[in-house]
Protein backbone atom coordinates (compact mmCIF):
# COMPACT_ATOMS: atom_id res chain seq x y z
CA UNK A 1 0.00 0.00 0.00
CA UNK A 2 1.68 3.28 -0.81
CA UNK A 3 2.03 5.28 2.55
CA UNK A 4 2.52 8.95 3.39
CA UNK A 5 5.94 9.76 4.48
CA UNK A 6 5.35 13.46 4.84
CA UNK A 7 4.16 15.77 7.87
CA UNK A 8 0.86 14.87 9.83
CA UNK A 9 0.70 18.07 10.95
CA UNK A 10 0.65 19.23 7.52
CA UNK A 11 -2.51 17.36 6.31
CA UNK A 12 -4.25 18.71 9.31
CA UNK A 13 -3.63 22.01 8.46
CA UNK A 14 -4.39 21.30 4.74
CA UNK A 15 -8.21 20.17 6.21
CA UNK A 16 -8.02 22.81 8.85
CA UNK A 17 -9.38 19.84 10.89
CA UNK A 18 -7.81 17.98 13.68
CA UNK A 19 -7.64 14.23 12.22
CA UNK A 20 -5.36 13.14 15.18
CA UNK A 21 -2.92 11.43 13.65
CA UNK A 22 0.00 12.21 15.76
CA UNK A 23 -1.27 10.80 18.66
CA UNK A 24 -1.11 12.47 22.29
CA UNK A 25 0.51 15.67 20.48
CA UNK A 26 -2.69 16.19 18.70
CA UNK A 27 -4.25 16.66 22.75
CA UNK A 28 -1.83 18.76 23.81
CA UNK A 29 -0.58 22.98 23.15
CA UNK A 30 2.54 21.29 20.67
CA UNK A 31 -0.28 20.60 18.13
CA UNK A 32 0.26 22.36 14.99
CA UNK A 33 -3.50 23.15 14.64
CA UNK A 34 -3.45 25.16 17.63
CA UNK A 35 -0.25 26.93 17.29
CA UNK A 36 -0.95 27.84 13.08
CA UNK A 37 -4.70 27.28 12.25
CA UNK A 38 -3.76 27.72 8.76
CA UNK A 39 -3.55 25.93 5.60
CA UNK A 40 0.50 24.80 4.65
CA UNK A 41 2.90 26.50 2.57
CA UNK A 42 3.84 30.32 1.59
CA UNK A 43 0.31 31.07 0.37
CA UNK A 44 -1.43 29.32 3.33
CA UNK A 45 -2.85 32.15 5.08
CA UNK A 46 -4.60 33.51 2.16
CA UNK A 47 -8.07 33.50 2.03
CA UNK A 48 -9.38 31.36 -1.16
CA UNK A 49 -12.94 31.30 -2.50
CA UNK A 50 -13.69 27.62 -1.99
CA UNK A 51 -15.72 26.15 -4.97
CA UNK A 52 -18.89 24.08 -4.42
CA UNK A 53 -17.16 20.94 -5.67
CA UNK A 54 -14.01 22.45 -3.56
CA UNK A 55 -15.86 21.38 -0.18
CA UNK A 56 -17.27 18.18 -1.10
CA UNK A 57 -13.41 17.27 -2.10
CA UNK A 58 -12.22 18.55 0.99
CA UNK A 59 -14.84 16.79 3.68
CA UNK A 60 -14.13 13.41 1.80
CA UNK A 61 -10.14 13.96 1.96
CA UNK A 62 -10.83 14.97 5.59
CA UNK A 63 -12.44 11.67 6.52
CA UNK A 64 -10.44 9.81 4.17
CA UNK A 65 -6.82 10.71 5.63
CA UNK A 66 -8.44 10.42 9.06
CA UNK A 67 -8.86 6.53 8.40
CA UNK A 68 -5.53 6.56 6.31
CA UNK A 69 -7.07 5.15 3.10
CA UNK A 70 -6.15 5.13 -0.36
CA UNK A 71 -8.47 6.62 -2.90
CA UNK A 72 -9.22 2.94 -4.26
CA UNK A 73 -10.18 1.81 -0.69
CA UNK A 74 -12.48 4.64 0.21
CA UNK A 75 -14.40 4.43 -2.57
CA UNK A 76 -14.60 0.81 -2.40
CA UNK A 77 -16.32 1.25 1.28
CA UNK A 78 -18.47 3.92 -0.61
CA UNK A 79 -19.98 1.61 -2.91
CA UNK A 80 -20.13 -1.16 -0.04
CA UNK A 81 -22.13 1.20 1.81
CA UNK A 82 -24.06 2.02 -0.96
CA UNK A 83 -25.60 -1.50 -0.97
CA UNK A 84 -26.57 -2.16 2.83
CA UNK A 85 -29.86 -0.36 2.27
CA UNK A 86 -30.45 2.50 4.74
CA UNK A 87 -28.41 6.07 5.02
CA UNK A 88 -25.32 5.71 2.88
CA UNK A 89 -23.16 8.57 4.57
CA UNK A 90 -24.01 6.36 7.89
CA UNK A 91 -22.99 3.14 6.79
CA UNK A 92 -19.90 4.64 5.02
CA UNK A 93 -18.90 6.02 9.00
CA UNK A 94 -20.35 2.86 10.02
CA UNK A 95 -17.77 0.66 8.18
CA UNK A 96 -15.18 2.74 8.57
CA UNK A 97 -15.31 2.41 12.61
CA UNK A 98 -15.10 -1.43 12.80
CA UNK A 99 -11.91 -1.44 10.50
CA UNK A 100 -9.95 -3.44 13.33
CA UNK A 101 -7.18 -0.91 13.37
CA UNK A 102 -9.69 1.61 14.60
CA UNK A 103 -11.20 -0.64 16.84
CA UNK A 104 -7.74 -0.41 18.40
CA UNK A 105 -7.87 2.91 17.95
CA UNK A 106 -11.01 3.28 19.59
CA UNK A 107 -9.58 0.72 22.47
CA UNK A 108 -6.88 2.45 23.49
CA UNK A 109 -4.12 0.04 22.45
CA UNK A 110 -2.48 2.83 20.25
CA UNK A 111 -1.79 6.33 20.05
CA UNK A 112 -3.24 6.99 16.66
CA UNK A 113 -4.71 4.86 13.64
CA UNK A 114 -1.29 4.50 11.57
CA UNK A 115 -0.03 3.62 15.20
CA UNK A 116 -3.12 0.58 15.48
CA UNK A 117 -2.15 -0.63 11.70
CA UNK A 118 1.30 -1.49 12.60
CA UNK A 119 -0.14 -3.24 16.06
CA UNK A 120 -2.35 -5.19 13.82
CA UNK A 121 0.38 -6.08 11.12
CA UNK A 122 2.99 -7.50 14.14
CA UNK A 123 0.79 -10.07 14.56
CA UNK A 124 -0.28 -8.58 17.82
CA UNK A 125 -4.17 -8.35 18.01
CA UNK A 126 -6.62 -11.21 19.09
CA UNK A 127 -10.04 -11.35 17.55
CA UNK A 128 -12.21 -13.85 19.62
CA UNK A 129 -8.99 -15.49 20.57
CA UNK A 130 -7.80 -15.95 17.00
CA UNK A 131 -4.62 -13.94 15.59
CA UNK A 132 -5.88 -11.32 13.04
CA UNK A 133 -3.37 -9.03 10.96
CA UNK A 134 -5.47 -7.99 8.92
CA UNK A 135 -6.22 -3.90 9.34
CA UNK A 136 -9.26 -4.14 7.13
CA UNK A 137 -10.85 -6.73 8.98
CA UNK A 138 -14.44 -5.53 9.60
CA UNK A 139 -15.28 -6.62 13.83
CA UNK A 140 -19.01 -7.27 14.26
CA UNK A 141 -21.02 -6.81 17.53
CA UNK A 142 -20.04 -9.16 19.94
CA UNK A 143 -16.72 -9.97 18.93
CA UNK A 144 -14.20 -9.55 21.59
CA UNK A 145 -10.80 -7.82 20.45
CA UNK A 146 -7.35 -8.48 22.80
CA UNK A 147 -3.65 -7.54 22.57
CA UNK A 148 -1.73 -10.89 22.32
CA UNK A 149 -0.25 -12.14 26.22
CA UNK A 150 3.31 -11.19 24.68
CA UNK A 151 2.46 -8.28 23.44
CA UNK A 152 0.87 -6.22 26.78
CA UNK A 153 4.22 -5.86 28.01
CA UNK A 154 5.23 -3.11 25.40
CA UNK A 155 5.76 0.24 27.09
CA UNK A 156 4.23 1.64 23.96
CA UNK A 157 0.73 -0.17 24.71
CA UNK A 158 0.53 0.51 27.88
CA UNK A 159 1.24 4.29 27.48
CA UNK A 160 -1.37 4.77 24.96
CA UNK A 161 -3.80 2.66 27.28
CA UNK A 162 -3.41 5.35 30.36
CA UNK A 163 -3.57 8.11 27.95
CA UNK A 164 -7.02 6.55 26.45
CA UNK A 165 -8.48 6.14 30.23
CA UNK A 166 -7.66 9.15 31.32
CA UNK A 167 -10.02 10.27 28.25
CA UNK A 168 -12.73 7.81 28.02
CA UNK A 169 -14.18 5.79 25.46
CA UNK A 170 -16.74 5.21 23.34
CA UNK A 171 -20.03 4.44 24.88
CA UNK A 172 -20.57 1.16 22.11
CA UNK A 173 -17.34 -0.25 23.47
CA UNK A 174 -16.95 -2.50 26.31
CA UNK A 175 -13.08 -2.00 27.81
CA UNK A 176 -10.77 -4.67 30.48
CA UNK A 177 -8.22 -1.98 30.91
CA UNK A 178 -6.37 -4.52 33.57
CA UNK A 179 -6.68 -7.47 30.23
CA UNK A 180 -5.90 -5.74 27.13
CA UNK A 181 -8.51 -6.47 25.64
CA UNK A 182 -12.07 -5.14 24.59
CA UNK A 183 -15.83 -6.02 23.72
CA UNK A 184 -17.34 -4.41 20.59
CA UNK A 185 -20.72 -4.49 22.12
CA UNK A 186 -22.77 -2.66 19.27
CA UNK A 187 -22.56 -0.80 15.89
CA UNK A 188 -21.97 2.90 16.93
CA UNK A 189 -25.15 5.70 16.33
CA UNK A 190 -24.53 8.59 14.17
CA UNK A 191 -24.79 10.63 17.62
CA UNK A 192 -21.55 8.73 18.61
CA UNK A 193 -19.68 9.32 15.74
CA UNK A 194 -17.70 13.07 15.41
CA UNK A 195 -20.04 15.71 14.90
CA UNK A 196 -17.86 17.85 12.39
CA UNK A 197 -17.95 15.26 9.69
CA UNK A 198 -20.35 15.79 7.14
CA UNK A 199 -20.86 12.54 5.45
CA UNK A 200 -23.83 14.17 3.04
CA UNK A 201 -21.07 15.59 1.06
CA UNK A 202 -19.22 12.56 0.22
CA UNK A 203 -22.56 11.21 -1.33
CA UNK A 204 -23.23 14.42 -3.06
CA UNK A 205 -19.53 14.22 -4.29
CA UNK A 206 -19.61 10.85 -5.58
CA UNK A 207 -23.44 11.00 -6.66
CA UNK A 208 -22.37 13.55 -8.81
Amino acid sequence: MARYFGSKCRICRRESAKLFLKGEKCFSDKCAMERRNYGPGVQGQRRRKVSDYGLHLREKQKIKRTYGLLEKQFHNYFEKAERMGGITGENLLILLERRLDNVVFRLGFSASRSEARQVVSHRQVLVNDHLVNIASYLVKPGDKVAITPAARSHLRIKGAMDSAARRGFPGWLDVDSVNMSGVFRALPDRADLPADYNENLIVELYSK
